[in-house]
């Protein structure tokens, strides 16, 4: 469960302050990367985790560049943004 008082802006900052420079690339491995990395440093489970990359994804935090249903554009980067 998503506590309600989660800074989602810190926890965006959080996230790119951990990936390295043009990551993450690919949409489900992007995607991956990111909720192992709230899992690894961040203590949540791996459905709480998910559940955050889905919500920050809908909240204009995280933004897929390209396609994921287009094979020619799935392997593009996220942009990570606190300010969506």
């Amino acid at each position: 469960m998503i506590p309600d008082d989660l800074d989602l802006r810190q926890l965006t900052a959080d996230i790119k302050a951990a990936l390295g420079p043009g990551e993450p690339v690919g949409y489900l491995r992007g995607k991956s990367v990111m909720r192992n990395l709230l899992v690894d440093r961040k203590g949540y489970s791996e459905l709480e985790a998910e559940e955050l990359i889905d919500t920050l994804e809908l909240n204009g935090f995280l933004r897929f560049l390209g396609d994921p249903s287009e094979r020619s554009v799935a392997d593009s980067q996220w942009e990570i943004s606190p300010h969506p």
